[in-house]
């Protein structure tokens, strides 16, 4: 996964998320945050770029607290393929199973990726 730092590639983020709008409103306004100043220490990742198929944003990972709050280590994703959904969730560094975290989107297939992904790993999901 690549972290999007660049003020052009965010702003040219939010004109392509604003186009798929309302299923990409859990991550647009964490995209325009961080364009913006950022003042919430969260962070924008794609799995390439500029023709991305998944956008993860998360907490910067220095700034988590506590291992075991859901509310604080919340993600945020975006997907236009679910293969690369699963990818993400099933092989990368990207998601943390060190700590409990909850995941928002508004696709359909999200929970089931989730659940099997979770199921595979022996891990429980609430």
């Amino acid at each position: 996964m690549q972290i999007l730092r660049c003020p052009a590639q965010l702003q040219l983020l939010e004109e392509t998320l604003r186009k798929s709008l309302p299923t990409t409103l859990p991550v647009l306004g964490t995209v325009m945050t961080v364009a913006r100043g950022n003042p919430a220490a969260h962070e924008v990742l794609v799995d390439s770029w500029p023709h991305f198929s998944v956008v993860l944003t998360r907490l910067r990972p220095e700034e988590h607290k506590d291992p075991k709050d859901y509310y604080t280590n919340q993600l945020s994703v975006f997907y236009r393929d679910e293969g690369a959904l699963r990818a993400l969730l099933g092989g990368t560094g990207t998601v943390s199973r060190a700590r409990a975290f909850q995941i928002l989107g508004m696709q359909e297939g999200l929970d089931e990726a989730v659940r099997e992904v979770a199921g595979a790993r022996g891990l429980q999901v609430e």
